[in-house]
């Protein structure tokens, strides 16, 4: 029975970047971290490769060494899901450190990473939409052009 409640330590975080969302199923492992089912090494372009383990990076591989990350990543552009990924790694580790390690390296952990980026931690804000487009104009600021005569 307690085989199975140790199998079952998880947490699930998102990350969120203009309309792209990811979310992060963090339990006990061995280190693995697949994106969409493929590993984290096969993303593609590679600077974007970059950005998206930047939290390992910045974290180092040993605290990542005792958990399994599975990410589903919907909706965006291939910068803002790899946006969102970073952001769900980051909030995932902390959520895992915080309800399965102790709050003295969650919070050890959350001050690096705001030291680092803020944006690991903190989302974007939902207000910076696209502006809804007004009448008298092509779009959402620009009018139509005056003609006096």
């Amino acid at each position: 029975m307690a085989d199975t409640k140790a199998s079952t330590e998880s947490v699930q975080s998102f990350g969120r970047k203009k309309t792209a969302v990811a979310v992060t199923h963090c339990k006990r492992g061995r280190g693995l971290i697949k994106i969409n089912g493929c590993p984290i090494e096969l993303v593609e372009p590679e600077i974007l490769r970059f950005k998206a383990v930047e939290p390992i990076l910045i974290l180092s591989r040993q605290r990542f060494a005792g958990v399994d990350m599975r990410i589903r990543v919907r909706g965006g552009g291939h910068t803002s899901q790899t946006y969102a990924i970073r952001q769900s790694i980051a909030k995932a580790l902390v959520a895992f450190y915080q309800k399965y390690v102790d709050e003295k390296a969650k919070q050890e952990i959350k001050d690096i990473l705001m030291r680092c980026d803020r944006t690991l931690v903190v989302a974007d804000p939902r207000s910076r939409r696209c502006e809804p487009k007004k009448f008298g104009g092509r779009g959402a600021r620009a009018r139509f052009q005056k003609s006096y005569r």
